[in-house]
């Protein structure tokens, strides 16, 4: 493990995005995965979901899926609805969030109850056809194996997206995508989201995705150091640079001192103090929303 802890312990213990701050003893409370996630599912509320829903969201809900620590996003939750966790809130009650806001309280939530657990960016194949959606998930450990749960489809999105298969089998991360479109098997055309795909798209997700494998979970458009730009044509350094990162992201286990050190020695990778939040067009410091 070249004088790195394991992977299962490192995933145990709460990160700065997933520690829970005061909320902690209510998180452990839950019990389980299936607690965690009707909690989840009962405080939180996806922004691009609400209308289905029946909420129209104000700019100031709206803004609430910019929060970046765990503890933070259950002072939103508590200070709107003060009801113990397990409580269910109504949609009007809920906080606004994104997938990977689901991700990081699953974890922080997971983490609590000593379970490993992190995030993973990447794509999901179930949100439209033949095309993968910019995504996040969870994976916690049962024991034996990393299992893959999406915190943020509940019933009702279960049934909008007409799900009749196990929709863990049709996500994939970043550092897979990244894969099959370099091996061209896939289109990396076909991967992001809005009017917005291909390799800088991938490439950005990817070092996303080894930040939460590094217990630093991003918001979906935080950007820094060593992500192209849009629409950015990659030199055959950054490709090679990239296919690096993919590699040590898929095999995260068996590579795990490797990718704990290159995120540690590499400045452009590891998460700096400030990022730039891509939709407010801002620099931003990493501790606050």
């Amino acid at each position: 493990m070249n004088g790195y802890e394991s992977p299962v312990d490192f995933y145990t213990r709460p990160g700065q995005m997933t520690s829970a701050g005061a909320h902690a003893a209510a998180l452990a409370a839950l019990k389980g995965v299936g607690a965690v996630a009707a909690a989840v599912h009962g405080t939180l509320l996806h922004d691009a979901w609400a209308q289905q829903y029946d909420q129209v969201l104000t700019p100031e809900r709206r803004a609430q899926s910019h929060t970046r620590p765990a503890r933070e996003i259950l002072d939103t939750i508590m200070a709107i609805d003060p009801a113990p966790f397990d409580i269910p809130r109504p949609p009007d009650k809920r906080s606004i969030g994104t997938c990977r806001n689901f991700t990081v309280l699953a974890c922080a939530a997971l983490k609590a109850q000593g379970v490993p657990a992190r995030a993973r960016c990447g794509f999901g194949m179930y949100f439209e056809a033949g095309k993968g959606i910019d995504h996040w998930i969870t994976e916690y450990w049962d024991g034996e194996r990393w299992v893959s749960a999406d915190f943020q489809i509940d019933d009702l999105q279960c049934a909008a997206l007409k799900l009749d298969f196990d929709l863990l089998d049709k996500f994939l991360s970043a550092g897979e995508t990244w894969q099959r479109c370099r091996a061209g098997t896939a289109d990396p055309g076909k991967f992001g989201i809005f009017d917005e795909s291909g390799f800088w798209f991938i490439a950005m997700n990817l070092v996303r995705d080894f930040a939460a494998l590094n217990n630093m979970e991003m918001l979906p458009w935080d950007n820094w150091g060593s992500m192209p730009e849009p629409e950015e044509e990659m030199s055959a350094d950054g490709l090679a640079r990239f296919d690096r990162l993919a590699a040590l992201t898929v095999a995260a286990d068996e590579r795990f001192g490797e990718l704990r050190a290159l995120y540690e020695d590499d400045a452009g990778l590891r998460v700096p103090a400030q990022v730039f939040n891509g939709v407010r067009q801002q620099m931003e410091d990493v501790g606050s929303a």
